[in-house]
């Protein structure tokens, strides 16, 4: 648990410390985004992002999300599928780190997550539901596409390593398998202020 933290930690330590500057003086900007997904599976997903002063190519950000996670994702795990397991976020809080090659929400960048997502499980067979909580840290890439001045269209992949850090996976018996590798791919959208 700790040692996942850490290691997050000390990568948001180096990223502060790599962030480029540029001659010109630049004022620090400020993005919105949302993942119009979670709002099909019964969630949300909020995020606000940071560009510093003075950077060209390094931005930070805190979101919030929770939703339903489709089938196909808990079916990933080859010890849940088919299974009748429903999972979901209930709330999930992360940190995120960016560094994009030509300018901040615009091509390609890479970043990486430190979350910790509190999940409830459920499953068809069986009554009740348990919560736990994992910690996440994920390296994740993508490419932006700027739409007019100030949205863009922000489609992204990653993977990552998940421990569960309190809580239960068991129901009845029954375990939810928490897999440590997860891979997650979707879509932002945002806005630049």
């Amino acid at each position: 648990m700790m040692t996942l933290f850490k290691t997050g930690l000390v990568f948001l330590l180096l990223f502060f410390t790599t962030i480029g500057h540029s001659q010109n003086e630049q004022a620090a900007t400020y993005s919105i985004e949302i993942d119009p997904a979670t709002f099909g599976f019964k969630g949300y997903a909020f995020h606000l992002r940071f560009k510093p002063k003075n950077s060209e190519h390094a931005q930070l950000g805190l979101g919030v999300y929770a939703m339903d996670l489709p089938d196909v994702l808990v079916d990933l795990n080859k010890e849940n599928k088919d299974k009748n397991w429903n999972a979901r976020i209930n709330k999930g809080f992360g940190l995120f780190g960016e560094y994009h090659f030509s300018e901040v929400n615009s091509k390609w960048f890479v970043g990486s997550q430190l979350a910790a997502q509190q999940f409830k499980i459920e499953n068809k067979n069986l009554s009740g539901s348990q919560l736990f909580t994992n910690g996440l840290l994920m390296g994740y890439a993508g490419y932006t596409w700027k739409v007019g001045q100030h949205f863009y269209i922000k489609p992204w992949a990653g993977i990552g390593y998940t421990t569960k850090l309190s809580g239960e996976n068991v129901l009845n018996n029954l375990t939810y398998d928490i897999d440590p590798m997860m891979v997650f791919a979707t879509l932002h959208l945002g806005y630049t202020f």
